[in-house]
């Protein structure tokens, strides 16, 4: 079976990520696999755009022309790309040097439908005594409860995701209005959604985790407040509303019912244990968890009772009104 070619997508929006999107771009170019192309998308900033431009040559820098937001940039770069699986990573993310490779020879099986790897965090300063690893998805990163080795999963993290090409050409795109825009509130699980969707309309699709597939995810200073954790907390609360209005309260709370149940009891009691022992900091990760999941749940029932729908994503060939694929790739194309 000859190698899949692969394209990655980073998508940017903020000038004090700069930096950042530099070093996850050369993080992609230092890939074992060579990705055969790369693709950044700019959500409406135009002056980062013209930057990034001239900074990445080697790149199709391109305009977000779909609604602005997360989703909406992950659409115009896969409305652009052209090869056959399209990977994601976080522009404020650094890949390992067999990431990319990682992710596509677990695509041996025909079955697999979209693979994602493993994301550890890296804090600008040293983590908080008081933050649960249970909880490591509120920085964006793997936590406990997912797996520790390759395993299918149902749903992958779209920080350090990939799926074969043809997905998005039966099931869609990322729908806009439940991951990050330019609001205040940090939501998020437009990727948990669009995992559900696939499964649901491709019976038999495998999504796989894969831990050698590495990736490390910058934690900036101001994510260990914990008013930033619970504002996160409360805001997966108001998506997974969100999600389950759209694919269902079994499939879209399927994870998080396992989670609530098993895996956080037990990291309350390892916390517990572990003040028994002398670690006084496993109080404060226990009531974390606490507080966390109070948070997560008084989102979900404000979102329940909200209620609403989401706008749909347009079909693929379209990212914007008047703008076709070929157009869109033209824009596309290093300057």
């Amino acid at each position: 079976m000859s190698q899949l070619s692969a394209s990655v997508i980073i998508c940017a929006h903020a000038d004090d990520r700069w930096d950042d999107t530099l070093a996850a771009a050369a993080s992609v170019r230092a890939q074992s696999y060579p990705a055969k192309e790369l693709i950044i998308v700019v959500d409406h900033n135009r002056p980062l755009y013209e930057r990034l431009r001239t900074a990445l040559p080697d790149a199709a820098v391109l305009e977000n022309r779909d609604r602005q937001g997360l989703s909406g940039g992950r659409n115009t770069g896969i409305t652009a790309s052209t090869s056959e699986v399209i990977a994601f990573l976080d522009d404020d993310a650094v890949a390992d040097v067999n990431w990319l490779k990682c992710l596509v020879d677990a695509y041996t099986d025909p079955s697999v439908a979209g693979v994602g790897g493993l994301t550890r965090p890296a804090w600008d300063t040293e983590r908080p005594a008081w933050f649960p690893q249970e909880f490591d998805w509120v920085i964006g990163c793997t936590y406990i409860g997912m797996p520790t080795r390759r395993a299918p999963v149902r749903n992958v993290l779209g920080g350090n995701a990939s799926f074969r090409r043809d997905v998005f050409e039966q099931v869609g795109g990322f729908i806009s209005g439940i991951g990050r825009d330019r609001g205040k509130r940090p939501l998020g699980c437009e990727e948990t959604e669009f995992c559900i969707r696939l499964r649901q309309r491709m019976p038999g699709a495998v999504l796989l985790f894969d831990e050698q597939a590495l990736i490390w995810h910058r934690v900036r200073a101001d994510r260990r407040r914990f008013g930033y954790y619970g504002s996160r907390c409360y805001a997966e609360g108001l998506s997974k509303a969100m999600v389950t209005r759209e694919v269902g309260a079994d499939d879209g709370l399927s994870s998080e019912r396992r989670h609530a149940s098993r895996i956080l009891p037990r990291g309350v009691a390892h916390g517990l244990a572990d003040a028994v022992r002398g670690d006084l900091s496993g109080l404060t990760r226990a009531g974390a968890i606490v507080a966390g999941l109070a948070a997560v749940t008084a989102g979900y029932v404000a979102g329940t009772a909200g209620g609403g729908s989401l706008p749909r994503w347009r079909r693929p060939g379209l990212i914007g009104p008047g703008v076709t694929r070929a157009a869109s790739s033209a824009a596309g194309r290093p300057r």
